[in-house]
This record gives C-alpha cells, sequence and structure tokens, in this order.
C-alpha cells in the first residue's frame, strides 16, 4: 500500500467491516488482523470495526484454549460449547448491525487491540 493511499468510501468501508466480522468464522482472528493491517488509516469506521472484530477473536481464542485444556475436567466442554454458540450469534449480529453502518460493540469482549 503506497503512503498515500486514499480514503475508502463509505460503501467500501461497510463491506471491508462486514466480512471483517464473517470471516472470523472461517479464519478466526487472522482476518480481522489483516483487514486492520491492510487498511489501517484509510476509513475510522473499518479500523474501528476490524479491532472490535479481533479483539473479539483474541477473547474467543483465549476461551477456546481454556476451554480444550479445562476439557478433561468435563467443564471444558461447556466453555467450548458456549464460545463456538457465541461465536456464531455475535458475528452474524455484528454483520447486521454494520450493514446498517452501525458502530458494533461486542459484549464480553477484552480491549487487548486499541
Amino acid at each position: 500500500m503506497p503512503p498515500s493511499a486514499p480514503p475508502l468510501r463509505p460503501d467500501e468501508e461497510r463491506t471491508w467491516a462486514v466480512l471483517g466480522h464473517l470471516l472470523p468464522l472461517a479464519t478466526s482472528f487472522l482476518a480481522p488482523l489483516i483487514i486492520w493491517l491492510v487498511f489501517k488509516g484509510r476509513g475510522p469506521y473499518l479500523e474501528d470495526q476490524a479491532k472490535e472484530s479481533l479483539n473479539f477473536q483474541l477473547t474467543l481464542l483465549i476461551a477456546y484454549v481454556v476451554g480444550g485444556i479445562t476439557s478433561i475436567l468435563g467443564v471444558g466442554l461447556i466453555i467450548l460449547a458456549v464460545a463456538g454458540i457465541a461465536q456464531l450469534l455475535f458475528a452474524i449480529l455484528a454483520a447486521v448491525a454494520v450493514s446498517r453502518y452501525e458502530w458494533y460493540r461486542y459484549p464480553m469482549s477484552l480491549r487487548l487491540v486499541s
């Protein structure tokens, strides 16, 4: 990306924001991380939503690791199930919200990237 890349149009920001919330269903934290790094500084809405999705995916990654480790005790299976349902449900809610150009915030998300 050249240093003076033009800002994204609002429809482009919205499209990439929707993808930033839906692609993690297949790629975990990689899609929002790449979107945030590639488009950083080209639109405040997309940058915010990519970071929001990235933070939620990192929170889920922590939950999956804890669930995997504690699955030996049985309680981990519950953690894994809740994390999986939350990932699907909140990704859909986020995608619907950003398709209307609303600023979405995930509940129960650690703010690791700011």
